[in-house]
């Protein structure tokens, strides 16, 4: 048993971008005879969630907030510093609910405030649908920056991630993190992108400006060697798994496919009569 429970945690924590629920109902579907086990799933919800930057609506609000090891409360609870309350998350069902008002206590609350500012407003201008955190991490020394930016198109068989992580130290002015990039196509195969960049720079000036300009220095620039790869890929590796040519090495003329005879204009040979 604890060895299917491992199995299936794997499964769960490997979740494709915007495929939780799709994943749960083929877990339920091939464990029937043991109608128990996603309740013991938990753990693997939560590291699943916190990992991908889970985002959800609190209840009568709009705006998506993060969920997070970083803005984590314990007990499933998360807080939101734009909002400044806190929140009850599902992890399972990815719902939020039991919401309160949170006021952040920090040394560096201007700073993460202005941080907000920026950072929301340069993920408005690069991404079309995504949300920001930022939160004082590991007592209160350091900050963290998140970006998370989602795309889901299901009924075109793909979904995709876009994940950032920054922690900034304010006694150095440096700036380390990831980059991690989430895509999966999945209509007549199944194809997956995971990619990671580490990211490492010293900013100008403890100030949210030279901060993110750090950062839309290095989104920018990874943004740039993606679609280089893409275009070498095209070029190179894939160019090679199909013929340039059929076997007869003529092109086909497609405006003439109806009136092909198969055995003898597209084989070559002679049809007999």
């Amino acid at each position: 048993m604890a060895s299917q429970l491992a199995t299936v945690s794997a499964f769960v924590e490997g979740a494709p971008p915007g495929e939780l629920a799709d994943v749960i109902a083929d877990i339920k579907a091939l464990t029937i005879e043991s109608p128990n086990l996603v309740s013991q799933l938990g753990p693997a919800f939560e590291k699943y969630n916190e990992e991908q930057f889970a985002t959800v609506k609190l209840p009568g609000s709009s705006q998506h907030v993060i969920v997070s090891s970083h803005n984590s409360l314990g007990d499933g609870s998360y807080y939101d510093v734009e909002s400044s309350s806190s929140f009850v998350f599902d992890h399972r069902t990815q719902k939020a609910s039991a919401v309160q008002s949170y006021v952040l206590e920090s040394s560096h609350i201007d700073l993460v405030k202005s941080l907000l500012k920026s950072v929301g407003a340069h993920v408005k201008e690069y991404y079309p649908s995504a949300s920001c955190g930022i939160y004082p991490i590991e007592d209160d020394s350091k900050i963290a920056i998140l970006v998370v930016a989602n795309k889901y198109s299901p009924n075109n068989f793909w979904n995709g991630r876009w994940r950032s992580l920054y922690i900034f130290d304010p006694s150095s002015s440096s700036l380390k993190g990831s980059i991690k990039v989430d895509v999966h196509y999945y209509e007549d195969g199944n194809v997956r992108l995971l990619t990671t960049k580490p990211v490492s720079l010293s900013v100008s000036s403890a100030s949210a400006s030279a901060i993110v300009r750090g950062i839309a220095t290095a989104e920018k620039k990874y943004q740039e060697e993606l679609n280089k790869g893409f275009n070498n890929l095209s070029e190179g590796a894939f160019k090679g798994l199909r013929r340039q040519l059929p076997i007869t090495r003529q092109k086909i003329e497609w405006d003439k496919i109806a009136g092909y005879r198969l055995g003898q204009d597209i084989g070559g040979g002679s049809s007999k009569r």
